[in-house]
């Protein structure tokens, strides 16, 4: 595998923790404090979409 190749792996891998950490934390947010998901703007059925979604959609 190329260096590019290997680059591109990387960052790909690292989008999709990123994105896994997030749905983690609003699930999280949306258990613990609902109140918080209101301050961010988002209605409660745009939160159970989110979480719904895999790692590797954005």
């Amino acid at each position: 595998m190329s260096r590019r190749n290997l680059a591109t792996l990387r960052s790909i891998i690292a989008a999709w923790d990123e994105r896994k950490r997030f749905r983690w934390e609003l699930e999280q947010m949306s258990k613990d404090n609902p109140h918080l998901i209101d301050d961010i703007g988002l209605t409660r059925r745009q939160v159970e979409a989110e979480i719904a979604k895999p790692f590797w959609r954005r």
